[in-house]
């Protein structure tokens, strides 16, 4: 008998997952599922059990599809220390030992497994009422599209299993598993209640934004077939329908309607200052950080002359997530997100902390003061030259550059930032990203004067569990996955207009365009969404990425603080990817099973990184 796994919604609850494949994870579980659910509360908990696997991810996110695609597109080069070495390979699209991401695809099937058993489950369930049941249905379809969407492109061909079950199931067409998040998708956004969500569930909305992702990836990348020649030919010539597996038909158009009606009826708009989307920006850090605080006049001490007698936050200047009033403050333009909390351990899972702001922090441990706002971790991802330099040539007057990379050699940005991390940086770069930075603040009762996380300062109290000022556990703040902003460029794509990127540009202080051209929106997209990992689906769907990879090479480099080039390995960054199309090496241990076949470009000595030097 088949088994749901239970999460209770208000409380975290601890539990341990065995390292396995798609083959054996379906008996996690607390309860039989027969006759199941029997209230709204055991829905809910079962679907707090399909959520929990964006934080179960999160405790190693080096091996998740969101990592890769952010090392892996030309916004970021790999970065970390010389034994980083997985870091440095995903940017340079090589393998680095045969499991390197066997974690992330186990887990992701895990998420899987539980959104089957539920839907399932729901299907003929009188307990909920229509509209729970349509909403709880949707979010599952939703979190399933959304799993096997990260699966799919970071492998490829996978096993596609929307049933409960555990016997084995093996690749068929990669086209299978595309139409099955299409329908999902669909689905969800047909029949989830129009009624927006502000407590962390998904709703219609989300999943209208989600299937124009999925379809613009889809329709792209296998315009032109599903062999590798196919997938790394420069031809683009998007599709415009697709058979989906209930035999309906999902066409362009279709889309067009879901996202006009995201656009239109969400209520999700724009955060009117692009910065305040950013942690920086928070109450505890933003008066004390040159960037966004501006001096506050007075008399001095001999009360006569004019004098600066303090900082404050510069008009407008207010992080989305302050919560100045208990809960009732929310992101406007945060359309999916994945939520943290103070229960991040070593014991069950540091997934509750966001992993990702520790590994993009600066690497060193350098003095707080050195480097403030921006806190310490591993260097992953230092910023690409190349996009600093291609973003002022192109949109030399965009804020956005300057909101979401920092230059070292900005005294306002970092006040005595030293080279070399511990004297093991590789691919060091001039710049980092602020976006999933972690973020300091000052704090007069800690050695120093400096929290480790702004967090501790915001959100004083109850760290028992993780530990106050561990700065491997601390971030809390959220990461947004899919923001509105987004969804306006995705329609001016589809419709092939400008009415939504010149929103997103007058947000940004820049003139409209007035016609619409592929290339504008590219740049647009770009800029807008830079650093947040999204760029490598879109250069992959546009068939432009082995072009603008290359523009990596020959770039200003620092290793081991001195400075280099970013020279090539194994063949360069075009050769990799021509090889591969992006997809990454598959776990051995899912090959031995036999339930997958390694990826073209994974199988001989070229794809093995074996260091920088």
């Amino acid at each position: 008998m088949k088994k749901i796994y239970l999460l209770a919604a208000t409380a975290i609850t601890a539990f341990s997952l065995a390292s396995c494949g798609i083959n054996d994870v379906e008996n996690y579980g607390e309860i039989a599922s027969g006759n199941f659910p029997a209230s709204e509360a055991d829905a809910d908990a079962a679907l707090a059990g399909i959520y929990q696997n964006l934080n179960a991810v999160n405790a190693n996110p080096q091996e998740s599809f969101l990592y890769y695609a952010q090392l892996a597109s030309d916004d970021d080069l790999g970065g970390g220390g010389v034994n980083d070495k997985l870091m440095q390979a995903e940017d340079l699209l090589c393998s680095y030992n045969a499991n390197m991401t066997n974690d992330f695809y186990v887990q992701r099937y895990e998420g899987i497994s539980r959104a089957n058993t539920l839907i399932q489950s729901l299907q003929n369930s009188s307990v909920l009422s229509d509209e729970k049941k349509a909403q709880t249905l949707g979010e599952a379809k939703f979190l399933r599209a959304f799993y096997y969407y990260e699966l799919s492109s970071m492998y490829g061909n996978v096993p596609l299993r929307v049933e409960p079950g555990g016997q084995d199931i093996k690749q068929g067409d990669i086209l299978d598993v595309w139409k099955q998040i299409l329908m999902d998708l669909r689905d969800a956004s047909r029949d989830m209640p129009a009624k927006r969500r502000s407590d962390g569930h998904v709703d219609k909305y989300t999943a209208e934004a989600m299937l124009g992702r999925a379809w613009l990836f889809y329709s792209g990348f296998f315009c032109n077939g599903t062999t590798i020649a196919d997938e790394t030919s420069t031809t683009y010539n998007p599709l415009t329908s697709c058979d989906l597996p209930d035999g309906t038909t999902l066409t362009k158009q279709d889309v067009i309607g879901y996202i006009d009606d995201c656009v239109d009826n969400s209520g999700y708009s724009l955060v009117s200052d692009f910065r305040n989307l950013w942690a920086y920006t928070n109450r505890c850090t933003a008066p004390d950080y040159p960037y966004t605080n501006e001096p506050v006049m007075g008399k001095a001490h001999d009360g006569v002359t004019d004098s600066i007698v303090g900082y404050k936050a510069k008009p407008g200047i207010k992080w989305v997530e302050d919560d100045l009033n208990k809960g009732a403050d929310t992101n406007p333009e945060s359309m999916f997100a994945i939520k943290f909390n103070k229960f991040a351990t070593w014991n069950t899972t540091i997934g509750y902390a966001n992993g990702y702001a520790l590994h993009f922090g600066v690497r060193g441990g350098q003095d707080y003061a050195k480097t403030f706002p921006f806190g310490q971790g591993w260097g992953a991802g230092p910023v690409a030259p190349n996009l600093v330099n291609d973003w002022k040539a192109t949109e030399p007057n965009d804020m956005r550059l300057k909101a979401t990379v920092a230059d070292v050699n900005d005294k306002d940005e970092m006040p005595d930032y030293t080279r070399g991390g511990w004297a093991d940086f590789v691919q060091e770069t001039d710049y980092y990203a602020k976006k999933w930075a972690p973020i300091t603040a000052k704090n007069p009762d800690v050695k120093g004067g400096y929290s480790c996380t702004f967090e501790n300062v915001m959100y004083p109290g109850n760290w028992d569990v993780s530990g106050v000022e561990n700065m491997q556990l601390n971030n809390i703040h959220d990461l947004v996955l899919i923001r509105f902003a987004d969804v306006l460029l995705m329609q001016s794509e589809l419709k092939e207009d400008v009415a939504g990127i010149n929103r997103v540009r007058e947000r940004a202080g820049l003139p409209p365009i007035g016609a619409y051209s592929l290339a504008a929106l590219q740049n647009e997209r770009r800029w807008e969404l830079a650093c947040e990992g999204i760029r490598w689906n879109d250069l992959r769907r546009w068939h432009i990425a082995a072009a603008a990879l290359q523009k990596q090479n020959g770039q200003k480099i620092y290793y081991c603080g001195q400075e280099d080039t970013n020279t090539p390995h194994n063949g360069g960054y075009a050769a990799r990817y021509n090889a591969t199309a992006g997809f990454q090496k598959m776990p051995e241990d899912q090959v031995s099973i036999g339930t997958v076949v390694q990826n073209e470009g994974w199988t001989t000595a070229e794809s093995e990184y074996q260091g920088w030097k």
